[in-house]
Formats: structure tokens, sequence, C-alpha cells
């Protein structure tokens, strides 16, 4: 199996710039993923068959980036606690063939998972939660480049997110891209993650380059 991109890594956190087409986590069908790579690194350079690990979020498939991992049970939960009152910062670039109206924006809308897909739905729809984001959009060759911060991190947000404004990720057919992009991939890259560390409490910036986009 393949050796993990590794952009940072302590005693506490491990921290990956995962290709498109990989998943984080198995699944049943056991495909291969980020998750398994990460535990055959760690058995291989500490000699630790047994060696704790846990990913802190996820990233969809077809999606590139960064994705966090802690080697410390005991601090899965300061860590898991960031994510949950949205104190860690987020950061994506996407790419679409359609431009919106407006250039720069926020967008906030209901959102609702919908067993393998999101949808995005009138307040008041049992179930939906609020999801917000804030966009700016530029030129980038034939196509348009967006930089994104997310302020929740619901179901395939961005993606449904963009759709709704009839700008697709380029690729993304569940969302009605007609564009084909790559492979079971779609240009969506985490490239930022902003976190304060568990044992230092100091600011730490991750960063995954999106040039390949």
């Amino acid at each position: 199996m393949d050796k993990p991109v590794i952009i940072y890594e302590d005693e506490v956190l491990l921290v990956c710039n995962k290709p498109a087409g990989l998943m984080v986590e198995p699944d049943r069908n056991n495909f291969p993923n980020l998750l398994q790579q990460v535990k055959n690194y760690l058995k291989n350079t500490t000699g630790n068959n047994q060696h704790y690990v846990q990913h802190l979020h996820r990233l969809d498939r077809p999606t590139s980036g960064i994705v966090l991992f802690t080697k410390q049970k005991e601090h899965l939960r300061n860590l898991s606690e960031q994510f949950a009152q949205r104190s860690v910062s987020k950061y994506y670039v996407a790419l679409t063939k359609n431009a919106p109206k407006e250039k720069t924006g926020v967008l906030e809308h209901w959102h609702r998972k919908e067993k393998k897909k999101a949808q995005l739905v009138t307040e008041g729809t049992p179930f939906a939660e609020k999801a917000k984001s804030e966009y700016s959009v530029t030129s980038h060759g034939d196509f348009f480049k967006w930089d994104i911060k997310l302020h929740t991190g619901k179901y395939h947000q961005i993606r449904v997110q963009l759709a709704s404004l009839g700008c697709p990720v380029l690729g993304d057919e569940l969302y009605g891209s007609p564009e084909h992009y790559k492979l079971n991939i779609i240009a969506l890259h985490a490239s930022k993650l902003i976190i304060l560390h568990p044992v230092t409490k100091k600011e730490m910036v991750f960063e995954a380059d999106a040039s390949h986009l």
C-alpha cells in the first residue's frame, strides 16, 4: 500500500495530504484508504503494530487535501471539540466551468443529508441544519477558481452550495457538472487547516498546495 503524503508530524499530530480518489477510512468494500496507510506507516516507523491513530474529520473520496490525525488518544477529545465548536478554520479551493453572479459572497442555506447526496431545503424542514461558507472567485484559464472558507462542515456542503448557484464543481457529476475532470476525481481541494495544538496551545497552520487543480 502506498505511503501517505505527510505534511507535518510530531508526538501528537500527523497531517496528511490525501490524494483525490482515496477514501479516508475503510468501508464495506475494503477499498484502499488513508487510515490504513497511516497505520502501516506508523507500524513501519515505530515497530508497533497497535499504534493508536485516529482521524478528526473526513474528506469525500473524490476530493484531495488536508486530513488531520492524532497519535495520542488522550488528545482526541480536545481536537474533536475544536471541530465541534467550529474553532477550526478550514479552507478549500475549487474549480468550476461557470462563474457566479457575485464574485465574492457568503452562502447560507438549510442543508439536509439524503442517503448519499445532500439537499438544500427550506427553513423548518425536518433534520435540516444551517450550512455557511464564504467565497471569492477569480478567472483561472478556461475555468473559475474559488477560494472558500467553511464556517460549517456539512455533508457535501461545498459541492451542493456551488451547484445551487449553477456552478457545480468541475467533474462533480453527482451535482450536475456536465464536464468530465479526471476518473473518480472532482476539482475540489482542502488547502488549509488551522487548529490550536492540544499540548502547546499554539496556533498551527497546515497548507497543502492546490497547484494540481
